[in-house]
């Protein structure tokens, strides 16, 4: 079947909830007045409970359908990006310094239109928890929120989550069984040497030298260490050193990040990062400190949820128009940490030919949203058939 006819109904409506959200876009847990917007349009949808302030600043929603059943938990995500937008809409936003440049409006405005339609038509035994989270972008809203018991608190049996894609055509779907989204580890390293004048290296040891080094070894654990079939990516993003030209430094600094799909890949890189690191900075008499923070896990989608997300997907978009079998992305999503909690499946939604997602000329395509509001319908419905 084709998007449902009420998702289509509400098409202009949720259009604007979306360009509302989108002008006042807010940052990881300060996003108290999305959360109250959110929170106040359940409320007039006739949503059975509206619960505030879960995970610092996420809000849930839970619609009881007309016979008892299980919790089916559908989230998506509200802060923005340190960004300034450069899209030129009308729509664009009005706070310097801060965009949607993810798509999180889009998001959150398509989860409302679907929470509208499902508390007007409840063709559903059990409970549909609609789950708005803080905090995706880097922030980890996803784990506060499972920390503060959402999942037992609703009696969430299984959850679902979905993003936009920009790329892939509007109305169609992209999904994968297993890991479809990489761990994000984040390290810093800082290199003590002995700093010295320019002309006389032999007299210093050289942080700068001693860092290039590492960072050209740190290459080793995709190309020596890893197993080919499986994916590692390490990427050094900011060096730090020196202040002037003829001076060497006796400080030096670098970070970046580390993604992995796999647990054991996820083990071997660090413990690989950690040897190579500090055995280059000994090999020079040089002192080093490693910070290596495991960032998001792996989102993992579970075998029979992802067939219904598959189903659900078809039957909106025709079979034609889901691609079930996706490239994993090295990109990271903390929706990871509800799939650790409960089994559950994470797909894509089609954002058409866009700029890219964390780009600054960046803008949710509504016309996206009925298809995004039918797939949430019609996986809540066959979750819980009446």
């Amino acid at each position: 079947m084709p998007i449902l006819n009420r998702a289509a109904e509400l098409q202009g409506e949720v259009t604007e909830w979306r360009r509302y959200i989108h002008t006042r876009p807010e940052l990881l847990y300060a996003v108290e007045n999305t959360a109250a917007f959110v929170a106040e349009k359940l409320r007039s949808f006739g949503v059975d409970e509206v619960v505030t302030g879960i995970g610092r600043t996420g809000v849930v929603g839970l619609i009881r359908g007309k016979g008892e059943g299980r919790t089916v938990g559908l989230r998506a995500d509200m802060d923005a990006l340190p960004l300034t937008e450069i899209s030129g809409k009308p729509w664009a936003s009005e706070t310097p310094g801060k965009m949607h440049a993810c798509g999180h409006d889009g998001h959150t405005a398509m989860l409302l239109g679907a929470a509208k339609y499902l508390a007007e038509n409840r063709n559903f035994n059990g409970n549909i928890a609609v789950i708005f989270q803080p905090a995706e972008e880097g922030g980890a809203g996803g784990d506060a929120m499972v920390k503060d018991g959402m999942m037992e608190r609703f009696a969430i049996a299984e959850v679902y989550g979905m993003h936009n894609m920009p790329g892939l055509p509007v109305g169609h779907f992209a999904i994968r069984k297993g890991a479809i989204m990489a761990a994000t580890d984040e390290f810093t390293v800082s290199i003590k040497g002995v700093g010295g004048h320019a002309a006389m290296p032999h007299r210093t040891i050289d942080p700068i030298a001693i860092g290039t080094q590492i960072i050209s070894n740190l290459q080793l654990i995709a190309s020596r260490s890893a197993n080919p079939l499986k994916s590692v990516v390490v990427s050094v993003t900011m060096f730090n050193a020196g202040h002037a030209q003829n001076v060497i430094p006796s400080e030096a600094s670098f970070a970046g990040t580390v993604r992995t799909l796999d647990p054991e890949m996820r083990d071997l890189a660090e413990q690989r990062f950690k040897q190579i690191v500090s055995g280059i900075a000994a090999s020079h008499d040089a002192e080093v400190e490693i910070e290596f923070q495991r960032n998001y896990p792996v989102t993992f989608n579970h075998t029979d949820e992802t067939d219904h997300a598959i189903a659900v997907a078809e039957e909106i978009a025709g079979t034609g128009n889901v691609i079930a079998d996706i490239d994993p992305m090295m990109g990271g999503e903390d929706f990871s940490y509800m799939l650790l909690a409960r089994p559950g499946a994470f797909i894509f939604v089609g954002n058409g030919d866009t700029a890219g997602l964390h780009n600054p000329a960046y803008d949710f395509n509504d016309e996206a949203i009925a298809h995004g509001i039918s797939y949430w319908v019609r996986l809540a419905e066959q979750r819980l058939n009446a």
